[in-house]
This record gives C-alpha cells, sequence and structure tokens, in this order.
C-alpha cells in the first residue's frame, strides 16, 4: 500500500485525484487530505436542496459533487479526509468494508485515549456524537472508501452552509440525515493541532507503506478532470436528479408564486400565479425561460434580455432571480 499526503485543498482538484485514483491507479492506496471551506454533496443528490444557497455564496464556499453516495457534508480546513483504495473481497458486503477501512482510524484515536467507535454502519462517533462520514464507490475490482474526521472543524459554518430548504423541494433525490456532530479536537487527552494529527495518521496509519509521488501524467490527468468534470456546474449541480421546486414572496410590485420541475440542471413547465401587474402574458415570460439552466447566473442572462417591466410590474430582476432559488 502507497500513502499519499496531499497538499492541495482546492476541493474541485482533490475530487477529481478520487476518481482518478480510483479508475487508474492499481495498488492499494491511504491519502490524507483538506479541503477549504466547501459543500461536499453525495453522487445522487440534488445539490440546491441540501445548501443553503444564499450561505454558500455569500461564504464562498464552494459546491463540489463527489462520486460516492451519502449525504451532504461540509469541509473546511478543520476537517481531514482520508481515502482507501483497495481490491474487493469476495464475499464482503458493504457493512464488512465499511468496518474494513475504519478499524484503522478508530484504533489510532483510541490509541490516544479518544473512545472512538464504528456505528450503524458507516458513522464514527465519540461519546454518541459523529464526527466521521464514510461512503464507498466500487469500479470494477476496486474500491474507494472515504470519510470525514472533524478535528477542529467550524460547527457554525457547518450548520450554516447544510441548512437544507425541504420545503421547496420535491423529488427522489437522497436527502442528507443531520447529526449532532463533535471535533476530535475537545477529546484529545494531550493538545495536538490539525496538521499534526494528520501526520500522526500517516505514521500510524500509513506506517511502513511507501509515500505515492504523483507522476507529471497523474498530475495532468486530473488537471483535466477537474476542469472538465469536478468544476463545473453541469456536474456540479446540473446532475441532480429530477425534482420540483416551489416558492412564493410578497414583493412591493405583488404577490409572485413560482411552479417549476428541473430535469438534468434545466427548468421545465415553468408556471407563475400572482396579484402581481402585466403588459404582456406571463406565459410569455415562462416559454422564454424554459430549458435555462437552473442557475442564477443563467438566468439573470435571459431576464438581461428583456423589458422585464412589461411582465412583472414593479418587481425588480434580483426579486425576482431570487424566486428561483
Amino acid at each position: 500500500m502507497y500513502c499519499i499526503f496531499d497538499s492541495s485543498t482546492d476541493p474541485y482538484w482533490n475530487l477529481a485525484a478520487e476518481e482518478y485514483l480510483l479508475k487508474e491507479k492499481k495498488d492499494p492506496l491511504f491519502r490524507l487530505w483538506r479541503n477549504e471551506d466547501s459543500v461536499i454533496i453525495g453522487k445522487n443528490q440534488n445539490a440546491l436542496a441540501e445548501i443553503d444557497l444564499k450561505f454558500v455564496k455569500d461564504n464562498n464556499v464552494k459546491v463540489v459533487r463527489r462520486l460516492t453516495g451519502g449525504g451532504a457534508v461540509f469541509h473546511d480546513l478543520g476537517n481531514i479526509n482520508f481515502t482507501f483504495v483497495d481490491s474487493r473481497i469476495d464475499g464482503e458486503d458493504t457493512g464488512m468494508m465499511f468496518r474494513r477501512f475504519t478499524a484503522p482510524i478508530v484504533k489510532a484515536l483510541n490509541d490516544l485515549g479518544v473512545k472512538a467507535y464504528l456505528e450503524g454502519r458507516n458513522d464514527l462517533l465519540i461519546d454518541g456524537r459523529k464526527f466521521s462520514g464514510n461512503a464507498i464507490c466500487i469500479h470494477q475490482n476496486r474500491i474507494l472508501q472515504h470519510g470525514t474526521l472533524l478535528f477542529c472543524a467550524s460547527i457554525n459554518n457547518l450548520s450554516g452552509a447544510l441548512q437544507a430548504r425541504k420545503e421547496k423541494f420535491t423529488g427522489r433525490a437522497v436527502k442528507s440525515n443531520r447529526s449532532r456532530v463533535t471535533n476530535i479536537s475537545e477529546h484529545l487527552p494531550q493538545k495536538m493541532d490539525v496538521l499534526q494529527f494528520m501526520e500522526y495518521l500517516r505514521q500510524v496509519v500509513g506506517k511502513e507503506c511507501p509515500p505515492y509521488e504523483y507522476s507529471q501524467e497523474d498530475l495532468s490527468a486530473i488537471d483535466r478532470l477537474c476542469a472538465e468534470k469536478y468544476s463545473t456546474n453541469a456536474w456540479n449541480f446540473g446532475t441532480s436528479p429530477r425534482y420540483t421546486f416551489s416558492k412564493c414572496e410578497k414583493f412591493p410590485g405583488g404577490l409572485v408564486e413560482v411552479h417549476m420541475n428541473v430535469e438534468g440542471g434545466r427548468i421545465r413547465g415553468l408556471e407563475i400565479f400572482g396579484d402581481y401587474f402585466f403588459r404582456k402574458p406571463t406565459d410569455e415570460f415562462c416559454a422564454l425561460i424554459d430549458g435555462c439552466e437552473h442557475d442564477e447566473r443563467k438566468i439573470a442572462g435571459r431576464i438581461s434580455k428583456m423589458a422585464l417591466d412589461d411582465y412583472f410590474c414593479g418587481i425588480a430582476p434580483e426579486e425576482l432571480i431570487r424566486l428561483f432559488f
């Protein structure tokens, strides 16, 4: 097994590296890495239903879709991510996989005097509070299992960024379960900073594992995957499952109620109701928006080409755009 201790904190690049290491490398790997402020959503989740969009924008939090399942998680530099990539074992189910790959982490914490344990299928807890969620992806005969390790993460940012607004969304997307969480640093008998803890894990979990150095070919392939997939709106938002969205708000110019479907990340079947005044039919406005990506900038771009006051008298573009999220 090789050990990778990554210095990049770009979540787009780090998630691209995960896919590359799973699909293109053959050796067993243990990887430690961190992301700057970001929300990492599961492969089958509706991105917009999982995040507080205003919080995410105001705080420059990146939203990235990973290749594994499970729920949405917040990452910052106080959170450590660990990854194992290895071969499948005949007869091993996912529960057994989670136990196999979380066991070294649990032991490392126990050896420090922290009473960590696996509960359920894929969560690691201390005193009944979660500090690690784990997810798995299988590609051919290879398994990637990665997990979070809240060490000194900002709990306020975690709760703010993941403030789901489920009442506006209905669909088949996987919904995240919110849990009581804790930081590992609060339970250590002796103080240790996040980099010291990462180094401890590298020495204990990755002992006797030679370091893996990315080749130029590796780096070029990861950069390309990052640019073409993981940093794109099409992957992070457009691959959300089909869902319906509705929102209603009262403006000085009148009440406006939006209902729409979103398929493949694009607005379909838009309907708008309300007591606003207009000079041109609302159906005409809806037809002009139909097919637009469910993205604030793309909607703003279409609206900027219209005389909006003809459709919604006295309602500003930014007010109307707010209704779509």
